[in-house]
């Protein structure tokens, strides 16, 4: 099958690269033109235009930082993907991205004729887990797309439905995060040794794989393991507004959100997100940093 695809940085690229594997032929854009040559030399076509990624496409993926970004590529009357594509394509949207840009773009591209499905994905390429929303049939149309990307594929209902499942897994995840460092915190307060506690927490109540990546990331210090902070705070502040918007509680998400957005003001927005822990702990006076003893 003929496929554009737009954004080919950190997710975009490995994602692309299952599809190349599985037999399909790429054009790839990306606004830098240095991040398409890795595709590039496995035999994916750079072009200069997302017009030019979707032009004679059959499907086009984006994968790009945020919903900005993607209602740019899309909906740009020149050069964006939506001007390219052929009545009767698809477009699939990678992006973890706000339900209203969802609405936006895919009553564009109904008025155009083409199907459109939020896709946002969570893990990494070929393991990872995706989440749609979209029409049953356009869902079933390009499953055998998704099997090529991901292990666990999930059509979760209507337009907006796969981003607002992915919003509730950022949400839960990120505030858990938190909720893990304020638990070491304490400990450490208390003067318990916090290498005993990353063995107790994972065989008792508070067992979770975000307090065990807590206690590995920030206790060896390794926040650069992790995705960045700047994509973090941006999925936690859209979750915070699903929730507004429907009508939820997200007391914690809230407070989450904040010490995020307090660890940007200190300019790490490109570093590990784990990083937030500095803020946490210049409020408590102390610094989680320690080895991890062996199980």
């Amino acid at each position: 099958m003929r496929i554009g695809f737009v954004g080919t940085g950190t997710m975009g690229t490995p994602i692309a690269r299952c599809l190349v594997a599985a037999g399909h032929e790429l054009t790839i854009y990306d606004r830098r033109a240095e991040a398409t040559a890795v595709l590039g030399a496995a035999g994916a076509r750079p072009v200069d235009s997302a017009f030019a990624a979707a032009r004679d496409s059959a499907v086009v993926f984006t994968s790009l930082p945020g919903p900005s970004e993607m209602e740019a590529v899309a909906l740009e009357p020149q050069s964006g993907i939506l001007a390219g594509l052929a009545s009767g394509s698809a477009y699939i949207d990678l992006t973890t991205n706000a339900p209203a840009t969802i609405a936006c773009v895919a009553a564009a591209a109904a008025a155009r004729g083409v199907a459109f499905l939020d896709a946002p994905v969570s893990g990494r390429p070929p393991n990872m887990t995706v989440m749609v929303g979209g029409a049953a049939a356009d869902f079933a149309r390009c499953r055998p797309l998704f099997e090529a990307i991901a292990a666990n594929v999930f059509h979760v209902g209507p337009s907006g439905a796969g981003v607002a499942a992915k919003l509730v897994t950022q949400y839960l995840g990120y505030t858990n995060f938190i909720a893990a460092l304020e638990g070491l915190l304490i400990a450490a307060k208390a003067g318990i040794d916090l290498g005993i506690l990353a063995q107790i927490v994972p065989v008792s109540a508070g067992q979770s794989r975000t307090f065990d990546n807590a206690a590995h990331s920030v206790l060896s210090r390794a926040f650069a393991s992790a995705g960045t902070l700047d994509i973090v705070a941006k999925d936690m502040d859209l979750a915070v507004a699903l929730a507004r918007e429907v009508g939820a509680p997200a007391a914690l998400g809230a407070l989450a959100s904040d010490a995020y957005k307090r660890a940007q003001a200190q300019g790490w927005g490109q570093e590990g997100y784990p990083i937030v822990a500095r803020i946490l702990e210049a409020m408590a006076g102390v610094q989680l940093a320690g080895v991890e003893r062996e199980g």
